[in-house]
């Protein structure tokens, strides 16, 4: 298979493929590590790979699927996730000088439940220094770059993995959003950003910045990307006391009833009448948004103007004195 064609497949096609040995897990993650090697320095996406583990990983994948043997779901699908999530015996920097050299003893609850499913774990991606930040700059790594414009800023504070899927040199990748940062570098990148409902997700042996806020969620290329990462990392867990044990869904299944009835509300003014709530947005920002709207309105759904109680105005000011508080325990060591 054609390297590009390879590295522009989906999540879910580049897993099928695998599945049905149209071809191997070890030429999939060459490909990938090619295509990092090549063009990560261009982007400054990539933190480190785990380039020696993984071709072992992919050669024991293609052993098993030859002996009729299937893990799961992501079966030797190679994939790279932000630099805060801990895999024991490998540095986890978190964009970070005072982490550089720190090796965690347990591994992420996420990971784990990619690697259930037979995800392989390629290596780290850069981003904001302790993902405090929107915009993808970091003095210690230097800035991560926008694939469709290096001029402009990809988003943070996981700018790594949403320039490296959005650059084809990831099928899919793992983020943290305490106030944005999957879905702001989703918006920058054009992809698709899940911020899960709060202990959807486990967040154990994941590098915390607020306790309060913190969600573990994907960006991928497609939806039906974002639901099968979703699904795999959704789930209750005993080392994560905020998880919630309530069953999960077949999202990817869930996809195929579409969206006819479903009500999207959109915030456009305040309950008390003041309509400053959309002045701040640019002009070419609600044209889009618009756009979008047309489509889930064509799509079946019906779009109902939403008037946010008045006491939204104070909500960013409280989850910055939240998020300013509780970071400074998670990281008073330093």
């Amino acid at each position: 298979m054609e390297d590009e064609a390879l590295s522009r497949m989906s999540l879910t096609e580049v897993s099928g493929a695998i599945a049905k040995r149209k071809v191997s897990s070890l030429e999939v993650v060459r490909n990938n590590v090619a295509q990092l090697d090549k063009h990560g320095s261009s982007l400054n996406c990539l933190a480190r790979l785990f380039t020696e583990n993984v071709l072992k990983d992919a050669k024991k994948a293609d052993q098993e699927l030859a002996s009729g043997n299937s893990r799961g779901r992501l079966h030797g699908v190679p994939l790279t996730h932000k630099d805060m999530f801990y895999r024991a015996g490998q540095i986890t920097a978190c964009g970070s000088k005072i982490c550089e050299n720190y090796f965690p003893e347990t591994t992420a609850t996420v990971l784990l439940n990619l690697e259930r499913e037979g995800a392989l774990d390629l290596g780290r991606l850069n981003m904001v220094e302790f993902a405090y930040g929107l915009t993808g700059h970091n003095e210690i790594t230097g800035d991560v770059r926008n694939p469709w414009n290096p001029e402009y800023i990809p988003g943070g504070s996981s700018s790594g993995p949403a320039a490296a899927v959005a650059s084809f040199l990831s099928y899919g990748s793992l983020g943290s959003d305490t106030g944005g940062s999957i879905r702001f570098p989703a918006s920058c990148c054009g992809l698709v950003g899940m911020k899960p409902t709060y202990g959807r997700v486990s967040r154990f042996g994941a590098m915390p910045l607020s306790f309060s806020l913190d969600h573990i969620g994907p960006l991928t290329r497609i939806i039906g990307d974002c639901a099968l990462l979703t699904e795999i990392i959704s789930g209750s867990d005993p080392n994560d006391s905020t998880s919630a044990s309530r069953p999960k869904g077949d999202y990817l299944k869930e996809l195929e009833a579409g969206i006819r009835g479903l009500k999207i509300g959109v915030p456009t003014t305040y309950a008390s009448g003041d309509s400053g709530f959309l002045e701040p947005v640019h002009p070419e920002v609600m044209r889009e948004m618009e756009k979008s709207l047309a489509v889930f309105q064509a799509a079946g759904a019906e779009i109902v103007p939403l008037a946010l109680p008045d006491s939204f105005k104070i909500c960013n000011d409280l989850a910055n004195i939240i998020a300013g508080s509780e970071s400074s325990s998670a990281h008073a060591n330093w």
